[in-house]
């Protein structure tokens, strides 16, 4: 990364870099710590069964230098992100270039300075609720897809307590049909990330728990967007039928995730 962040809440900077070089060394040191914690509490300390792991792998690896990557998952725990992420390679794990960009609440993760820091060194973007999908955080994201960057999203806004699949946000339908090369998609379901981090007081982290982590077929939206276009839809129409498909797919995955997790824990 040779660029640092300059996006602000409120009147301070919540990402106070002077130097590009420090700003990357310190994201290095961020990354790589909360990716080796991370597989050790999802593989060694509990059980995690990772299905179709390679299409992951391969798409983090094998795709085109300057095409986009965006995996969509349900949001279940306030720790699927970064914990999910601990059942990839090490390589992928320990090398910041090769991981994740996503957006996180603003009113959550970014109401104190240190909070700020440590989330914008981990490769996280804050989003404002309620300011839409062309806010500044948004056209970053845009930004870093345009370059060939791996984007995850959490579409569904937040945490669903209830375990079932919410109506999912339009942010991911715009920034897929407006990246100059639309991104490959993956879509993830998981199950069991709320036992491992409950979502209720005293909130104490867990171990010897049940994880299943289902990853789908990549999903491409090139012809889409250029027939929807052919047709002279509007942004607005586009984005809203890329995010349908996606949760069409992810509600599919849902319910096999569900099966295989049922299994897992008999």
């Amino acid at each position: 990364m040779t660029e640092h962040i300059k996006i602000y809440r409120d009147s301070w900077q919540f990402l106070p870099s002077r130097s590009s070089r420090k700003w990357s060394l310190c994201s290095r040191i961020i990354v790589q710590a909360v990716g080796l914690s991370s597989k050790i509490w999802m593989e060694w300390l509990n059980r995690t069964k990772v299905y179709n792991k390679n299409i992951l792998h391969e798409a983090i690896a094998s795709r085109p230098q300057n095409r986009g990557l965006v995996t969509v998952s349900n949001h279940t725990s306030c720790i699927d992100d970064p914990l999910l992420w601990g059942t990839l390679k090490l390589r992928y794990l320990l090398n910041p270039c090769c991981m994740r960009w996503t957006p996180a609440a603003e009113d959550i993760c970014y109401t104190k300075p240190l909070h700020s820091w440590f989330f914008s060194m981990g490769r996280c973007i804050p989003i404002r609720r309620g300011c839409g999908v062309y806010q500044k955080s948004m056209d970053f994201l845009l930004d870093k897809l345009n370059k060939g960057a791996w984007i995850h999203f959490f579409p569904e806004g937040r945490v669903c307590l209830t375990n079932e699949l919410l109506r999912l946000k339009w942010g991911v339908g715009r920034l897929i049909s407006e990246c100059n090369i639309p991104p490959l998609v993956i879509p993830i379901a998981h199950m069991g990330m709320d036992s491992v981090l409950p979502n209720k007081t005293p909130y104490i982290p867990q171990i010897r728990k049940n994880v299943t982590m289902l990853i789908g077929n990549p999903m491409d939206f090139a012809r889409d967007i250029e027939l929807l276009k052919t047709l002279k839809k509007s942004p607005r129409d586009i984005r809203k039928h890329i995010t349908d498909k996606i949760q069409e797919e992810l509600k599919v995955l849902r319910e096999k995730a569900q099966v295989l997790h049922a299994e897992f824990k008999t």
